[in-house]
């Protein structure tokens, strides 16, 4: 099973990078419909890059590693923190899946706000999974 779990280490690289620049998407959004003197819609980049990049790799990262966990039979204390870590990842992961909903609907009161606490719940979650991990070796039956 080793192509699963470089699956899984691949997904979830690719997830926790669009987790990290998907504030900087949505700040630069937020700018130019500031900036612009003219009704003018949000830039398609946020929406794409949500849709075509953060979405995938997310449910490939979420469903390789159930598929390790079910395969290989893994189960531990360190477990149960990681999920709780990913729970939080998923949980920013669709606040700003809502934040690109709200800046394309015009409403941008409270927007960088909820970005902010979003990207603390993304950052909380990375390194939440990047430590269990880590420890892991640790065998914490």
């Amino acid at each position: 099973m080793p192509w699963l779990k470089l699956l899984h280490i691949a997904a979830l690289v690719i997830w926790c990078g669009a987790l990290l620049y998907l504030p900087a998407l949505l700040s630069h959004a937020l700018q130019l419909r500031k900036d612009s003197g003219f009704a003018q819609g949000t830039p398609p980049m946020p929406r794409f890059f949500y849709n075509s990049i953060a979405t995938p790799a997310a449910l490939a990262a979420i469903a390789s590693g159930t598929l390790l966990f079910l395969l290989n039979g893994l189960l531990g204390g360190w477990l149960i923190f990681k999920l709780v870590a990913v729970v939080l990842m998923v949980a920013a992961h669709g606040c700003f899946g809502w934040l690109i909903l709200r800046l394309e609907m015009g409403i941008y009161k409270g927007v960088k706000a909820a970005m902010l606490l979003a990207l603390l719940l993304a950052v909380a979650g990375i390194l939440g999974v990047l430590g269990f991990v880590l420890a892991k070796p640790l065998d914490w039956s």
